[in-house]
């Protein structure tokens, strides 16, 4: 295993939208920054999105030019596929060890044309689609990931050497090995997100095993313009939906899956989805069954009263399970609380989760920040000082410390790299303080771990 070190002012775990933005403000500053995300690109959740609540805003046009900034910017360096092993305080600082999985390919080489991705015989589910349609075995991300550099999925390669000899730069590299990376930083910045909630305590919901019965983060993808379809289509087959169902608290507030917590996003998101898809679909019908809704933010309650106005349906009922009919038509069993608890079953073309958010990231004892009984990163100070851990020189920033929207993330990537910059200048870490040699050395390090 080759290994490598690198010096840096500052190491932000996660590249997501408030990573992206931490590291972004403490460049600007002039600090070295290192970005180690785990996936092949940057971007996080919300490079998935269609739109964001309540304003209705491209997703992409918001989180794009902050992957572009930060893969340009001078004083960020950015390492993906990659996964922290270890981070252990050391002096004034911190030492990280890291793992850089192999893409087999070379990163410095590649060029992203995806001729290898065209000559590729296999097929397999697309993970960023949804799995609502396939990739190649080798293949780039999706089409605005960074680094625009394709990734070999070894367990389903078949090694016939087709993308070898479709790849112009010669780029595919079968004998690439994992590389251990130590990383000297004077602060770390922890934004490893989120994961949506796990079902599988509760098969009755379907989720996995009927085809039409799917997560919010699917119908994102087929919401998005550059979708798997390139409009919306129920998976199972092929049909443009009439009926949508909307099943709230499906995963939270729910002590059976370990989630007694509100994820706060899951009203609006649904809500969202909702009237986007009848802009999309305008004869399509949308059911909300819901218990409470939940309209915290700035014009969240307005985003609310104008999805009833547009004639989405909104249902007090609990949701006990979800069958299927025989042309897979997901059937809803319900009992509705504004009628004394009257049960019965209705059928829609295609039902959605409204899942929950769980911590995303490590085990315990990797970083170097307690957790709260959630999982998520405890704040020492939550009213004061948000982003402060209780750890020194660790900061936390966005739903790594807990459930809360877009802006309210990235509000928290900017408030942790303030507590970062005020942290690295009280330990005498000036902005630009050996930054040539600095660099260099970076730069050295990620061209011997490229080739």
């Amino acid at each position: 295993m080759q290994q490598g070190k690198i010096a840096t002012d500052a190491l932000v775990i996660g590249g997501g939208i408030a990573g992206l933005q931490a590291a972004l403000d403490l460049a600007d500053q002039g600090f070295r920054v290192l970005i180690v995300e785990r996936e092949p690109s940057i971007g996080g959740k919300m490079i998935a999105l269609s739109k964001v609540f309540p304003t209705l805003d491209c997703s992409s046009c918001i989180c794009t030019p902050r992957m572009a900034a930060a893969a340009h910017h001078e004083n960020i360096s950015i390492l993906t596929y990659c996964e922290v092993q270890q981070v252990d305080p050391a002096g004034d600082g911190f030492t990280a060890r890291i793992l850089k999985k192999p893409r087999y390919v070379d990163e410095v080489v590649c060029t992203g044309c995806r001729l290898c991705e065209y000559a590729c015989p296999v097929n397999v589910a697309h993970e960023f689609e949804g799995e609502l349609v396939a990739r190649k075995a080798i293949y780039v991300p999706f089409s605005n990931a960074i680094p625009q550099v394709a990734m070999v999925d070894l367990d389903n390669c078949l090694l016939c050497g087709r993308c070898e000899k479709e790849c112009p730069p010669g780029a595919i590299d079968f004998f690439q090995e994992p590389e251990e990376v130590t990383v000297e930083a004077g602060t770390v910045i922890i934004a490893t997100g989120f994961e949506m909630t796990h079902m599988e305590a509760k098969p009755e919901y379907g989720l996995g095993r009927l085809r039409n019965v799917l997560n919010p983060l699917q119908v994102e993808r087929l919401l998005a313009p550059h979708g798997p379809y390139g409009r919306v289509l129920r998976p199972s087959d092929g049909k443009v939906p009439d009926t949508i169902a909307y099943i709230q608290c499906a995963g939270s507030r729910d002590h059976t899956l370990g989630v007694p917590y509100c994820s706060r996003v899951c009203c609006m998101y649904a809500i969202k989805q909702a009237m986007l898809l009848s802009g999309s679909l305008p004869l399509v019908e949308v059911t909300i069954y819901y218990m409470d809704i939940r309209a915290f933010g700035k014009g969240f309650e307005q985003f609310y009263q104008n999805a009833k106005a547009m004639g989405i349906e909104f249902v007090k009922a609990k949701v006990a399970k979800i069958t299927e009919d025989e042309q897979q038509n997901p059937v809803v069993r319900i009992e509705v609380i504004e009628e004394d608890g009257r049960v019965e079953e209705r059928a829609h073309d295609m039902v959605v989760l409204s899942l929950g958010i769980v911590p995303a990231g490590h085990a315990d004892g990797v970083l170097p920040a307690s957790r709260a009984e959630d999982g998520f990163f405890l704040a020492a100070e939550p009213k004061l000082a948000p982003c402060r851990t209780d750890h020194e020189g660790v900061f936390v920033a966005g739903t790594a410390a807990g459930p809360k929207d877009i802006p309210d993330s990235i509000v928290e990537g900017g408030a942790a790299a303030l507590e970062a910059a005020a942290h690295l200048r009280r330990n005498g870490r000036s902005p630009g303080r050996d930054m040539n040699a600095r660099q260099e050395s970076t730069q050295g390090t990620l061209a011997q771990q490229a080739n």
